[in-house]
């Protein structure tokens, strides 16, 4: 007679001597069998790539230390332009009090930035505020879009300092008249970023809200949202870029306080050094104002556990 094989470990005690041979068997089996390895936590998995992390650090240094000794040697045998060590000096002077006043139009260098990116903020918070609904807008609604389009397609080439004279007619102000600028040239990439990002949001997420009988304001906050959030700080990014661009030329015409209106005091003033200063220092900005942005950008991507 055959003896069962029980599974309660109650009964283990109760089974026959050819049932424990045979679950003996069957545990050397399993004990055959590879066990995973352990990962002990904090232990890396792989050697840290030492090799890349220079090549990251000092690449970059390399770029410049090529670019300063191109400009040595343009600059060995003298004349106007300025070299390295003297721009380096008066850059050096100009910073050593960035923030003095003289009157209007004697400032520092600081409060020239300050005042440009004052420009740059308003201007960009309002096509920002104006920018992005009507991304949506145009996006969601086909009529709206068609409609739309081509004044787009019309205005958006449209060189910055060619709205300029529109702002001083309307505003009688240079300060208004800047701002005023970089709101039209700096709208156009969050609206087109914006509406592309709603137009390739699947049609079977729509398709599910109108099943669901979601309204407008729920389709947009929680379907549209999310999914076009990419799409959007791609806009901004590319709209902060451009009205740092066109704040700097706006504001060599219109005069005041303001970096490009420093720009062009220093040309008039002859001073070669303080305007390559300007140009590395605009360059400084710029890249701040992106890489925050682009952080911004990181910290607010939905990833596809979110």
């Amino acid at each position: 007679m055959v003896s069962a094989v029980f599974h309660d470990p109650l009964a283990a005690s109760q089974e026959p001597a050819e049932s424990k041979r045979d679950t003996k068997a069957m545990a050397a089996a399993v004990a055959a069998k590879p066990e995973p390895v352990p990962v002990v936590a904090g232990t890396p998995r792989e050697p840290f790539d030492w090799l890349g992390f220079a090549v990251k650090l000092f690449a970059p240094i390399a770029g410049l230390a090529l670019l300063v000794g191109i400009w040595a040697l343009l600059t060995m045998k003298g004349g106007s332009f300025p070299t390295p060590g003297a721009t380096w000096e008066a850059a050096v002077k100009l910073f050593s009090s960035p923030f003095y006043s003289r009157g209007p139009n004697d400032q520092g260098i600081g409060w020239n930035i300050f005042a440009s990116l004052q420009r740059v903020a308003v201007g960009f918070g309002l096509a920002a505020l104006v920018g992005i609904p009507a991304g949506f807008l145009i996006g969601r609604f086909a009529l709206l879009n068609q409609m739309v389009a081509p004044l787009i397609s019309l205005l958006r080439p449209v060189s910055p300092l060619a709205w300029l004279p529109i702002g001083l007619l309307v505003f009688k102000a240079a300060n208004p008249a800047a701002i005023w600028t970089i709101f039209i040239c700096s709208i156009w990439p969050m609206v087109i970023n914006t509406a592309v990002g709603v137009q390739r949001v699947p049609s079977d997420y729509l398709n599910v809200a109108r099943v669901l009988n979601l309204s407008e304001w729920k389709i947009v906050t929680r379907i549209l949202f999310p999914a076009v959030l990419p799409y959007m700080l791609t806009g901004v990014r590319l709209s902060v870029g451009t009205a740092w661009l066109v704040i700097v030329a706006a504001e060599m015409l219109t005069g005041g306080v303001g970096i490009g209106f420093w720009v062009w005091d220093e040309w008039n003033n002859l001073n070669v050094a303080h305007i390559i200063i300007a140009i590395f220092v605009i360059g400084i900005v710029g890249l701040l104002l992106e890489q925050a942005l682009m952080l911004v950008a990181k910290r607010f991507s939905f990833d596809d556990h979110h």
